[in-house]
């Protein structure tokens, strides 16, 4: 069997999946089950400034949106930090970190962007034993009204400060975790970085109204008739997730800092996704939400038998391996040419395919009377709308036409030099490239 083991930051702990700083971490009892339940670490639910109000709603604090068949897709989350007691998160803290040595504990902190205010709860959260802290600079709603949580992390000058007095005043690690609401996520990476960080995590939610009541005219979940913005989360939020954490992995200014990857991380695939794309390991929230702790031992096992099968004896064997292969649209191979492919014994002749390409793309799909689908070859432009929208698995697929083939859309010979397409003659981006 393969080793999950992981040692991110100097940390750690038997596998590379934690619990993202969230309400399944917010008190003692629940951090034990999942420990129970096998999880590899924990980062507590945010720790705020002794004496600070937190007063959470006491209506729904979560709207959600749905798939066809009611799977829950995303979740949007209008609860604030923890408001329970510094002290007794603290005290919690420590008991578990003593009774789970093992396992990785990492407190989430926001306090208001203060040196003073940081210098005051370092040095007890470091009582704790806990192996690290997380800078919340991501949270969107409740708290960056009150110049925390996003409010900083959009801002890299604040993020680099803060993360500098934090590096000045604890001694363990110090991971910076990035608000997704932003435009270009290099940025706050290379703040955290230049303060000092040891890693980043990401992506915080996304800020977001995910559905109306229609009856009433509000947000949902509603608040006495009135609703607000929140966080959002969930397999939904996977995509973007992916495309800022290989950002971050393939930009030369943070190239090389560790990662913790966050969003939407529901199966062991995923896992392997973000681990693939430069993540040293993944914080679970919404999956744990949707369908308790034990959900991570499908997540171990699947994880741990595809390892197997690709040969992996271990997580860091595969860690960034997807980042080289992730470029700029001028950089892709315009030589490259493919065709879609109907099996025609898997099609159910539902004529998905058809409509899509006949209504929205290049009519290169024919029915016959019998509703027997083909392609038009002279018309495909390979764009896989018909792969994506056909029910059926694998009933389309794109097959490459070799070099030499003619295609019959343009009627250009298909090249056979691809490794040279950036500098290639033939390239319209060549000279971009090439410079």
């Amino acid at each position: 069997m393969a080793d999950l083991t992981t040692n991110f930051l100097g940390i750690s702990s038997p596998n590379p999946f934690w619990l993202a700083s969230a309400p399944p971490t917010d008190k003692e009892y629940n951090v034990r089950r999942a420990f129970e339940a096998g999880w590899g670490g924990v980062v507590w639910k945010t720790l705020g400034e002794e004496g600070l109000p937190v007063v959470n709603v006491n209506g729904p604090r979560y709207g959600a949106i749905y798939g066809a068949d009611r799977r829950l897709l995303g979740l949007n989350n209008i609860e604030l930090i923890t408001d329970r007691p510094l002290e007794v998160n603290l005290e919690e803290m420590a008991r578990v970190k003593a009774d789970y040595p093992d396992r990785a504990l990492i407190a989430s902190i926001m306090v208001p962007c203060e040196e003073a205010a940081w210098k005051a709860i370092l040095p007890r959260v470091a009582e704790t034993g806990a192996d690290g802290i997380e800078l919340n600079f991501g949270c969107p709603h409740g708290m960056s009204e009150r110049g925390m949580g996003s409010a900083v992390g959009q801002v890299p000058e604040y993020i680099e400060m803060v993360t500098r007095w934090c590096k000045q005043n604890y001694d363990r690690p110090v991971i910076v975790k990035l608000t997704p609401n932003i435009t270009d996520i290099r940025k706050p990476a290379t703040a955290a970085r230049n303060g000092g960080a040891d890693a980043v995590s990401l992506i915080n939610t996304i800020n977001s109204i995910t559905s109306i009541d229609l009856d009433n005219f509000a947000p949902e979940p509603t608040i006495d008739g009135k609703g607000s913005h929140g966080g959002y989360c969930g397999p939904a939020v996977k995509p973007i997730a992916l495309s800022m954490v290989s950002e971050i992995a393939r930009n030369p200014e943070t190239r090389g800092l560790p990662i913790s990857g966050i969003g939407g991380v529901t199966t062991w695939r995923d896992a392997a996704e973000f681990i693939a794309l430069g993540a040293g390991n993944v914080q679970v929230c919404t999956a744990a939400m949707t369908y308790g702790f034990k959900i991570v031992e499908e997540m171990k096992r699947g994880l741990s038998e595809w390892m197997d099968e690709k040969g992996f004896a271990r997580v860091e064997d595969f860690v960034g391996m997807a980042v080289p292969n992730v470029t700029d649209w001028q950089y892709l191979n315009l030589n490259y040419v493919t065709k879609a492919r109907i099996d025609q014994e898997a099609c159910i002749k539902c004529g998905r395919c058809y409509a899509a390409c006949e209504d929205t793309s290049h009519q290169a799909i024919a029915m016959t009377p019998d509703r027997t689908f083909e392609v038009i070859d002279a018309e495909c432009v390979a764009c896989n709308l018909c792969v994506d929208v056909c029910p059926v698995e694998n009933c389309i697929s794109m097959e490459r036409l070799a070099a030499g083939a003619v295609d019959p859309r343009t009627g250009r010979v298909v090249q056979e030099d691809y490794a040279n397409w950036t500098t290639h003659p033939n390239n319209p981006m060549a000279p971009q490239a090439a410079e």
